[in-house]
């Protein structure tokens, strides 16, 4: 399945865009910009029933925007 595909998927699956997931990261008080994968995955898995792979998509798909900072992001 192809990147594009999976975001896709969680488009259809939780009826939610990335934005819209980024929005209520920040007023849960999940997203920060050092934040580690395996916290942001398992709210995305109990907020959103997404699988690990779908998870994965939107982390890199954050990191990719920039509004997750890892230290192996490209800046």
């Amino acid at each position: 399945m192809s990147f594009e595909a999976y975001l896709e998927n969680i488009a259809k699956k939780t009826g939610k865009t990335p934005v819209q997931m980024r929005d209520e990261a920040i007023e849960q008080g999940i997203l920060s910009e050092d934040m580690k994968a395996t916290i942001f995955t398992d709210w995305l898995k109990s907020e959103y029933q997404l699988g690990h792979g779908h998870a994965m998509a939107m982390w890199k798909y954050f990191i990719d925007q920039q509004w997750i900072i890892t230290k192996h992001s490209k800046i």
